[in-house]
């Protein structure tokens, strides 16, 4: 009993952690009743999405818990994510059935990805919209992420 406690203690730390970093310049020493009514607007927030989330296999469910930290920290289009899921070892109908679960934004990943792309090379609207579709974003997503930017 002692070891479930101290790993869902650990998950929702690391959950907090997660969610903090995502925010920018929000500091662990932040006033206390914004974080209170933030994590409890997070709680609120996050206990649907627990009941709603979808069944599968172990390895599928495995497949979604990389692919969901995945895009908590790059962009990936539906396909670009299928392969780096199939890179790390899962099967393709494990990785597929984990990309078309995991509840991205489609349109948001290629505009995520434009910016990323922009952040550190420069494009044209053409040039990064062929980027984007060789990445495996649809044509309408990469047309969606580059003018998302400003292309």
């Amino acid at each position: 009993m002692k070891k479930k406690v101290l790993i869902a203690a650990g998950v929702l730390v690391l959950a907090m952690v997660g969610c903090a970093g995502t925010h920018g310049s929000n500091s662990a020493a932040g006033s206390t009743s914004t974080s209170t009514s933030s994590q409890t607007e997070q709680t609120q927030q996050a206990a649907p999405a627990q009941t709603e989330q979808p069944t599968g296999t172990t390895s599928q469910q495995q497949a979604l818990k990389k692919a969901k930290q995945y895009l908590g920290y790059s962009a990936f289009s539906h396909d670009g994510l299928i392969g780096q899921l199939e890179y790390e070892g899962f099967s393709t109908e494990d990785a597929t059935w984990a990309a078309d679960n995991c509840g991205a934004d489609w349109n948001a990943q290629a505009a995520k990805k434009a910016k990323q792309y922009l952040d550190y090379s420069a494009f044209s609207h053409d040039g990064l919209v062929n980027q984007l579709e060789y990445d495996g974003f649809t044509a309408d997503e990469a047309e969606y992420g580059t003018t998302q930017v400003g292309l």
